[in-house]
């Protein structure tokens, strides 16, 4: 891990805020220049402990392995922050994939190289291994299941590039919920370099509260703490956050119904004539292929239906969410 931390990172002294240095919860409180009076007048708890406490009994994972970000998108900026130094090292992606990498990369000033799935959209090892002994690489980031294609990447392939490649490995887990397969958080312990993110934005339909999850061994959660800033997840976004984790069965319900909603939308699809091919989804999101895609983007919009157009990424496709049953209706009148 040393030599992958920029050295600014290893020997930055990270901020130090009031909540540091006292962590007791009663006391009179004249630290940290707040306002005495009024519901929300005083800072969060910087490190989220009691809503790392219901994510570590939900996941099966210990609280030291835990990073709260604002948004899975802080989680991918810091990890970039951390170990790609600006002008020098790379980041590697395989596209297509979520466009945050490339934007977080160019924000930090990191080159990204892209290495094309294959035409099932996994992992084509042959373009990949050549670039495993490129020691400026320092990030690879592996969606899964993956966005816009929504297809899970194949276990065997992922757990040969844990164990070939010399950086980080991130493993994006934002549609994990929706599918059967295990998360890859179970593995952190064992893997030193793999980093595991998640978020409460699309199973657990939090997407306003912006509470993306990092799993890694505290090695990387200590990083990730000692660069964030000090407040990054307020008070309002930890309690609606800790609320919904503790309603189980409200969570488990709405999946089903968006799970039941998706194969409706595809066995409709599947007689649509409007549609070319319909790709295998493990997400909570269908990408079809049509014959002109800006064509009919703008004819859903026309009925105020929107959709993702996605022809610049994949040719005359469109990335189409699992909406309510109505929502689903509308949509489904257009291709019937």
């Amino acid at each position: 891990m040393e030599y992958l931390v920029r050295k600014n990172i290893r020997s930055m002294k990270p901020y130090s805020c009031a909540r540091d240095e006292y962590e007791g919860e009663t006391g009179i409180f004249l630290d940290a220049n707040e306002n005495p009076y009024g519901k929300w007048n005083r800072y969060p708890d910087p490190y989220q402990s009691e809503l790392k406490e219901k994510l570590s009994e939900i996941k099966s994972v210990s609280k030291e392995n835990i990073f709260i970000g604002n948004g899975s998108d802080e989680v991918i900026d810091l990890l970039i922050r951390i170990f790609c130094e600006p002008k020098e090292d790379q980041i590697l992606a395989l596209t297509p994939t979520y466009g945050m990498y490339e934007v977080s990369a160019a924000t930090n000033n990191v080159e990204i190289l892209k290495v094309p799935l294959n035409s099932d959209f996994q992992i084509d090892r042959t373009s990949l291994f050549h670039l495993f002994s490129n020691l400026n690489i320092k990030i690879i980031f592996l969606c899964s299941p993956n966005n816009p294609t929504g297809n899970l990447l194949k276990n065997i392939d992922i757990q040969w590039i844990i164990g070939n490649f010399k950086g980080i490995v991130v493993i994006d887990e934002a549609y994990i919920d929706f599918c059967e397969s295990k998360s890859w958080n179970q593995k952190i312990l064992s893997s030193p370099r793999l980093v595991v993110t998640q978020t409460m934005s699309k199973a657990w339909g939090m997407a306003a509260a912006r509470i993306g999850i990092a799993f890694a061994q505290k090695s990387i959660i200590d990083l990730l703490n000692k660069v964030k800033p000090p407040y990054n997840v307020s008070e309002l976004n930890q309690q609606a956050a800790v609320q919904a984790l503790a309603n189980q069965e409200l969570f488990e319900a709405q999946k089903k119904m968006i799970l039941q909603e998706k194969k409706r939308i595809i066995q409709a699809f599947e007689k649509s004539s409007l549609v070319k091919k319909i790709y295998p989804s493990d997400a909570n999101f269908v990408l079809i292929e049509v014959q002109n895609a800006d064509e009919m983007y703008e004819n859903l919009i026309k009925n105020k239906i929107i959709v993702r157009n996605r022809n610049t990424v994949v040719k005359n496709c469109l990335r189409i969410s699992v909406g309510t049953a109505a929502e689903n209706d509308a949509l489904l009148h257009y291709f019937l």
